[in-house]
């Protein structure tokens, strides 16, 4: 079954709302395995709408349709499906009178111009809506399902979960079919280094598929399977899955929904460990980010924001010498950094990050970070040519700062 969605309303074009409806619909979309190849956004002109709609109608086996539904004279989209399905709008009397009652129920005038929303085109069934006054509507337009709802996120996500994806799944034949993703979550190497390492299986693959997704340096790999059952869909993923993590190894750091802050406590607990960090360039992102996990305070002890050179000296002991000879920006100065947060923290884990954010340069070129981790097993630095501006430098800078977190706990 091809899906597309379809967006209506001026607003949309002028960037005045932003187009969540879409994103909405095509997570569902993709979690039942229905094909999705076309988005688009249309305003409020009948003209256009109507060749939008055709253009769908014409490829795809499903429409949805978002906005223009409601009562105001720019709704337009039950006339523009009829236009092209070619039939009259019928009025639904009964929903008409419910919303009369709706509206005396509160004690309020009833507009006559809501008695646009009781409109739908001929031949179209009605899918309610129990959280607005705009019922949605479904017609068959030369072997298409036309679905229109309303623009309104809240009413629409409702009408879709529970009326229009149980429909869409009846009619691919397809309704008690289970389509489920093991997401492999890796850091360390770039997009286009994973692309090509699973090519083959991207090109070969068809259930499961693959897919992948760059993300503040961590780079996802998503494999998706359909089968009639849960326990079959992630048996066909199984043997892709340790593929994938036989070819990445140890740059794989978890899985669905882990994430890296959650992975270090997690370790830090089991080893009854604490942490903390000294934070330069990142100015406490790091440290924000440790305990950005509920619970946190159980292996967090603090944070040293030593953003002057001095402070790195009276309050780390990073030592001059250290200073004048290798600079600020420096592994060593990093090292001795997370010595003395270790030290003055009273922590078991201590990680640094000194370097040059930018956008002017320190020492080095923009973009130059270095990190080290000590732990009670042993020291680990580490430097970085990160890019971007400032705010990019300093978010993939306090990633890297976890992940080196995460190796020097594993070589331990």
């Amino acid at each position: 079954m091809n899906v597309e969605i379809l967006a209506v309303g001026t607003e949309l074009l002028l960037g005045q709302i932003v187009n969540t409806n879409a994103a909405e619909i095509a997570t569902r979309l993709a979690d039942r395995g229905m094909a999705h190849h076309h988005q688009a956004v249309v305003g409020d002109n009948a003209t256009r709408l109507e060749q939008a709609i055709r253009r769908s109608v014409e490829r795809a086996d499903v429409l949805i349709v978002t906005g223009g539904i409601g009562p105001t004279q720019d709704d337009i989209t039950r006339e523009a499906v009829a236009a092209v399905a070619g039939v009259e709008l019928d009025f639904d009397e009964a929903y008409a009178d419910m919303m009369r009652e709706r509206w005396e129920a509160l004690g309020r005038e009833f507009p006559e111009s809501n008695l646009r929303q009781a409109y739908r085109p001929a031949g179209a069934f009605v899918i309610h809506n129990d959280k607005g006054s705009a019922p949605g509507f479904g017609v068959n337009v030369d072997g298409c399902w036309v679905i229109a709802l309303p623009g309104v996120p809240a009413e629409m996500l409702t009408m879709l979960d529970e009326q229009v994806m149980p429909f869409l799944q009846s009619e691919s034949g397809d309704d008690n079919a289970v389509v489920v993703s093991r997401v492999l979550r890796s850091w360390g190497k770039s997009e286009a280094a994973v692309g090509e390492m699973f090519d083959d299986l991207f090109q070969s693959l068809s259930n499961p598929t693959v897919a992948f997704l760059a993300s503040s340096g961590v780079i996802k790999v998503r494999l998706t399977a359909r089968a009639p059952t849960e326990e079959e869909a992630y048996e066909l993923i199984a043997p892709v899955e340790a593929e994938v993590r036989s070819r990445l190894g140890p740059h794989i750091f978890g899985s669905d929904d882990d994430t890296i802050e959650r992975i270090i406590h997690t370790r830090l607990a089991e080893r009854e460990w604490t942490i903390g960090t000294a934070e330069s360039a990142t100015a406490g992102i790091v440290a924000s980010r440790l305990t950005s996990i509920p619970g946190s305070s159980a292996t967090f002890r603090g944070s040293i924001g030593a953003y002057a050179p001095d402070l790195k000296v009276s309050i780390l002991g990073v030592s001059q010498s250290t200073l004048d000879s290798h600079g600020i920006v420096s592994e060593q100065t990093a090292l001795e950094m997370a010595r003395g947060a270790r030290r003055v923290l009273n922590v078991d884990v201590a990680v640094a990050v000194t370097g040059s954010a930018g956008p002017a340069p320190l020492e080095t070129d923009t973009g130059t970070m270095c990190v080290a981790v000590v732990t009670p097993d042993g020291e680990m630095s580490r430097r970085f040519r990160m890019p971007g501006d400032r705010e990019r430098v300093r978010t993939y800078t306090a990633t890297a700062a976890l992940h080196l977190v995460r190796m020097a706990m594993e070589q331990g």
